[in-house]
């Protein structure tokens, strides 16, 4: 009885001394805190979305989840080397997006330099050994590959959209770091200073250099250890000079995608996730034909998809989300750009479509 007491509580000692750890972050407190208690949606301790989300539909049960995501599925990861581009990263006019796989990209409008949810490590977890790598190829940019950065957007805490190296590497060459409340706490116990964060939530807008950012809702949770959705979760308008875009961040289909596109839109462009998705979590992501109708809802010119590309986080096929995605936004007549990682999107004037997601032997059969 001792002997099994001890063993309980040196196993709750080490999950302590685990969980403080930088990796994991901090969790709001003080005036922080205060702030995401004055909510609306604030209740029961934690934050809610506008619809219930439960984490899983009421006829499944965790076990399940699990024995599926232990499921095996040789094509969860790609046979070949993603074909990649160097990007260069030049100053010009316009608005441009170079996407680095997952939903990291780089979107530089006119001469300001902003980067979102920047993932730079070879699995998107607190610890390297947990997890799968990113595909081979993937690791063609590193942090000291990019420009002095103007901004950082970070839409949430999960791992595969901030992470703690990539932040620490890239601290010093940034000015300013615009995020979801309560996300600062995070990043200013990782050394980044107060006065360059600026933390919104849903509704709030932050004006910089003629660019209006502006938080807006989606539907999925927060958590970097147990408790979770102590932070919010946002998707963001983004209005420059000359054009709108929605960045979507994580997001399961709602109403309110509808309720963004009367209130904003039409977007030049929409990027939304598409991949990492499962009929045993259905509320937390989106399946390929509701990013379709969600980019619709948006009154969206032109639809982007990430959150695919470099890591394996269920259990379809790496490239099913895309596949299925471009086939449905054809019948909806819905213009789709894919282009390669590292490849850049101008607004207005260039939007790549290749089918690099196939490999050779893919491309052979098609051309028969």
């Amino acid at each position: 009885m001792y002997i099994f007491l001890a063993l309980l509580v040196s196993m709750a000692f080490l999950i302590y001394m685990i969980l403080q750890l930088p990796v994991f972050g901090k969790k709001p407190q003080g005036s922080r805190l205060a702030r995401i208690k004055q909510l609306p949606n604030y209740q029961r301790g934690a934050i809610q979305n506008l619809s219930p989300t439960p984490m899983k539909p009421a006829d499944v049960s965790y076990w399940q989840v699990i024995r599926e995501m232990m499921k095996r599925n040789v094509n969860r990861s790609p046979d070949f080397t993603i074909p990649t581009l160097k990007p260069e990263f030049k100053s010009a006019n316009g608005t441009r997006i170079t996407w680095f796989g997952h939903s990291s990209y780089f979107l530089q409008v006119d001469e300001v330099n902003i980067l979102v949810d920047p993932v730079f490590c070879a699995t998107p977890s607190p610890f390297p050994f947990i997890g799968y790598k990113n595909f081979k190829g993937t690791d063609f940019i590193r942090p000291e590959d990019l420009p002095d950065l103007d901004i950082i957007l970070i839409t949430h805490d999960h791992y595969d959209h901030l992470d703690y190296q990539t932040i620490l590497d890239l601290n010093q060459k940034t000015k300013l770091f615009i995020t979801s409340l309560g996300v600062g706490a995070h990043l200013e116990h990782w050394n980044v200073p107060a006065g360059k964060i600026i933390e919104l939530s849903w509704g709030e807008e932050f004006v910089v250099q003629n660019l209006k950012f502006t938080a807006a809702p989606a539907r999925h949770f927060t958590g970097r250890s147990f408790k979770r959705n102590q932070t919010v979760w946002s998707s963001f308008v983004l209005q420059t000079p000359a054009h709108k875009l929605y960045l979507g961040g994580d997001s399961g289909y709602d109403h309110h995608f509808k309720e963004i596109g009367e209130q904003y839109g039409p977007f030049d462009l929409v990027i939304l996730e598409c991949g990492q998705y499962n009929a045993f979590w259905p509320y937390i992501h989106m399946f390929p034909q509701e990013t379709v109708q969600a980019a619709l809802d948006l009154k969206a010119q032109v639809l982007m998809p990430v959150h695919w590309g470099k890591y394996t986080l269920s259990i379809h096929n790496w490239n099913e989300p895309v596949i299925q995605l471009v086939e449905t936004a054809r019948k909806q007549q819905l213009k789709v750009t894919t282009p390669k990682l590292g490849e850049e999107v101008r607004i207005g004037n260039h939007y790549p479509d290749h089918q690099w997601w196939l490999s050779s032997s893919d491309n052979k059969q098609n051309r028969r």
